[in-house]
């Protein structure tokens, strides 16, 4: 299996949380709820994009890409950009 198919679902992942998120921004009035709701997708796609880099950076160095894990919020959140 190549690359790309190996990280297929955390990248089918990635694309459904931004397109609901684009969803809730292009809103301009927001419940309450969907506020939460956008504040939770902009975490957890955090998530996915650091899984996909551990996965690819483990990949480069010859080990399995399984082993990266989700990292908890309080750390992706802190990455700079």
């Amino acid at each position: 299996m190549d690359d790309q198919a190996e990280d297929q679902p955390v990248l089918n992942h990635i694309q459904r949380l931004a397109s609901e998120e684009h969803r809730l921004f292009s809103q301009t009035v927001r419940t309450k709820a969907e506020r939460k709701r956008l504040a939770n997708i902009q975490v957890e796609l955090d998530q996915c994009w650091d899984l996909l880099r551990q996965r690819r950076a483990l990949r480069d160095v010859g080990e399995d890409p399984n082993e990266a894990e989700v990292r908890p919020p309080d750390i992706v959140q802190n990455y700079e950009q």
